[in-house]
């Protein structure tokens, strides 16, 4: 919700699928021949007429102006989101230079079913986050977790500052396989940097051969 902060209770938010952030999100994404990503309010553009709902639509933008899109599958229910937003139906995966990626958004880094399923062909987990200050022990614990059970990369971006009556301190982090912290910020807003190789999740997973013990 970069463009909007944590308002999930204002129904007049939604953007027609392509609206004016995602425009941001591509425009970045070719300006600095980089990927850029960002979750915004977009109603998709197949959802039902009578349903104006927009989604926490997670875009993924290339710099050739390609655009990929995850809707959040979990509604934060504590905080009243299902209400004016609808849930998504579909999971992602977009492989990025030998990458393989599977985005998530927020809430659904405490859901570790979809996690599990899409681990056999992910390498890297992308979470971005408005997550409060107050349950900050729980962010940091479990983008850990992920990474370890699923012995996958996992990079949480996390939002810093105040608004809507809630702090944000932000402990990004970029998390191997193994679960060890290999770049992390807190406070204020910084760039983080780590290498990712998918050769390393796989000889992880060589070495320990846990997930096809999953039942």
């Amino acid at each position: 919700m970069f463009s909007t902060g944590f308002a999930v209770d204002n129904p007049l938010l939604g953007e027609p699928e392509g609206g004016p952030s995602a425009q941001f999100l591509q425009e970045q994404a070719a300006l600095h021949g980089a990927w850029v990503c960002g979750t915004c309010p977009e109603i998709p553009a197949d959802s039902d007429p009578d349903d104006t709902r927009p989604a926490n639509s997670f875009v993924l933008a290339g710099p050739d102006g390609t655009a990929y899109r995850y809707h959040k599958i979990h509604p934060f229910t504590f905080g009243g989101e299902h209400h004016h937003f609808r849930p998504g139906t579909k999971l992602l995966q977009v492989e990025i230079e030998g990458v393989r990626i599977s985005p998530f958004v927020c809430y659904d880094l405490r859901f570790a079913d979809e996690f599990w399923g899409l681990a056999p062909t992910t390498d890297l987990y992308l979470v971005p986050a408005n997550w409060p200050d107050s349950r900050r022990a729980h962010w940091m614990a479990l983008l850990q977790a992920r990474a370890i059970e699923n012995q996958a990369y996992v990079v949480g971006v996390n939002r810093v500052g105040s608004g809507g009556g809630l702090n944000y301190v932000g402990d990004s982090r970029i998390v191997d396989p193994l679960g060890e912290i290999l770049a992390t910020g807190s406070h204020d807003e910084t760039i983080l940097y780590a290498d990712i190789e998918p050769a390393t999740v796989a000889s992880v997973r060589q070495r320990f051969q846990f997930l096809p013990d999953r039942r």
